[in-house]
């Protein structure tokens, strides 16, 4: 029987219009993929349309023109594999191990599916595995987490939003289950890299409750955008303070298991960016720049990192066996800055050199970490004939809060035995990123971290600290 593709198409906008989350998260429930087999080539130029696998956007390609139909009706249907093997010689626990995440990215343009301009809406669904079920923090104990892909193993819903833009985009309001990784605290250069306090850093996740509205646990919040002019960017939202729910006594990512709990609870948490970017334009002939300066503030209480208060109410050192619990602070705040600039650009050639800094801060009574800085060097086309491979050489410092200090030398006072003095966590992290085909990216990622947790106590060995770590990375995306 001949297929009516019309009448076939007009039933996709229809389903497309009217499906629900819950639908969404059945079907990314059955999705998986896998790449291998797959012969390495120098990148061409990408193609959307073009049939030749080298140089086609995605691996599956445009689906005999459905996919390019289906976009320009206002559907966008995405699938996305990230795969890694890692090594790690130190820490307190040697080995290798393997982690994916699957992501599903289902995106409608409202205005070419129903006729409502500027209305646009987005959900991603995630399915992440683990091969030994060890993740990578197992084995280094530090505080920044060397993968950001890394989460327990699950199926879960990550964002779903709707998102209005009035004036030319010089307005938008985005509305639902929202992450604050994906618009906040961005450095374009430090994207490269694995190690995740190159993202939501560790002066924002350690410090917020519950981690943060980030990866994996994304929140109901609202964000507002505006635009004055071509340069300046306004940012702000409000997010509920608890990703994981209210009462949570375990990882908040066992709490909130599948991405569905849409805590409310927690009071909220307040986020705003200022933006200063300059020759953004493809075509601009000045070295693009990016500046930012924003902070944070939340409304839940946060527990004192030394004192506690004895039975009378009376402040005391927690370490001393006085101690029936923390004193207890309203509220909490950071405040941060990134510069991300390039710095040269060949003549006629691809090469191009960006440098990258972003600072943090917050107050030391209620924080593990008070004080935050990274920095590093992204070189694009750094081969002849290799024109989007990018290397990424960085640093981060994690400062541990005085008071957290102090806190230790309390502990071996009381205790009488010698216990060691928290300070700081120092990272480097070198990436080398193969883009071998349009839809696919090959990485190749080390890092060495001293101090593992700030120096803290080796849990296999709480005689001795975490010995520093090297993490190696070896990572497949794939865009199907």
């Amino acid at each position: 029987m001949a297929i009516n593709t019309t009448a076939r198409r007009s039933g996709l906008l229809r389903t497309a219009g009217a499906v629900s989350l819950a639908a969404l998260l059945a079907g990314a429930a059955s999705l998986s993929a896998h790449a291998a087999d797959l012969q390495v080539k120098a990148p061409a130029k990408a193609s959307s349309s073009g049939d030749d696998l080298w140089t086609r956007d995605k691996l599956t390609g445009d689906w005999g023109g459905e996919r390019k139909w289906l976009t320009d009706h206002g559907i966008d249907i995405g699938l996305t594999y990230i795969g890694e093997v890692f090594g790690v010689a130190g820490g307190f626990r040697q080995g290798v191990g393997y982690e994916h995440r699957f992501e599903l990215d289902f995106d409608t343009d409202l205005g070419k599916l129903a006729g409502w301009d500027g209305a646009t809406t987005h959900v991603s669904v995630y399915q992440i595995g683990e091969a030994n079920g060890l993740p990578q923090l197992s084995f280094t104990g530090s505080i920044a987490d060397p993968s950001n892909i890394e989460a327990l193993p699950s199926t879960r819903l990550f964002t779903a939003w709707f998102q209005q833009n009035w004036f030319n985009d010089k307005v938008s309001l985005r509305v639902g289950q929202i992450a604050a990784d994906d618009e906040f605290f961005i450095s374009p250069t430090a994207t490269n890299l694995v190690n995740s306090s190159f993202g939501w850093a560790t002066a924002l996740a350690s410090n917020q409750l519950q981690g943060g509205p980030v990866y994996p646990l994304a929140d109901p919040g609202v964000r507002l955008q505006v635009k004055p002019t071509d340069e300046i960017t306004f940012l702000t939202a409000v997010f509920s303070g608890a990703p994981a729910g209210a009462n949570c006594t375990m990882l908040p990512q066992q709490c909130n298991r599948y991405g569905l709990t849409f805590s409310l609870s927690g009071g909220a948490l307040w986020i705003g960016e200022m933006q200063y970017g300059v020759n953004q334009e493809k075509d601009a002939k000045g070295m693009p720049a990016l500046y930012k300066l924003g902070g944070w503030y939340e409304t839940a209480d946060f527990p004192d990192i030394h004192l506690g208060v004895t039975a009378t109410g009376a402040p005391i050192s927690l370490a001393s066996p006085l101690s029936v619990g923390p004193l207890n602070h309203h509220g909490n705040w950071g405040i941060y800055e990134v510069v991300d600039q390039m710095v040269w650009r060949a003549g006629k050639g691809p090469q191009s050199l960006n440098v990258f800094m972003r600072g943090a801060a917050s107050p030391a009574d209620r924080n593990l970490v008070v004080g935050y800085l990274d920095g590093g060097l992204g070189l694009k086309a750094p081969l002849p004939g290799r024109d989007d491979d990018v290397l990424t050489a960085a640093f981060a410092l994690s400062t541990v809060s005085p008071e957290a200090s102090a806190l230790d030398f309390d502990t071996a006072i009381f205790t009488g035995a010698p216990f060691p003095v928290r300070d700081k966590e120092f990272l480097i992290d070198l990436d080398y990123s193969f883009q071998i085909a349009p839809w696919w990216t090959l990485q190749l990622d080390g890092q060495y971290i001293f101090h593992p947790g700030g120096n803290v106590p080796n849990p296999l060995n709480p005689a001795q600290t975490i010995p520093n770590a090297f993490v190696g990375f070896v990572r497949n995306t794939i865009k199907f």
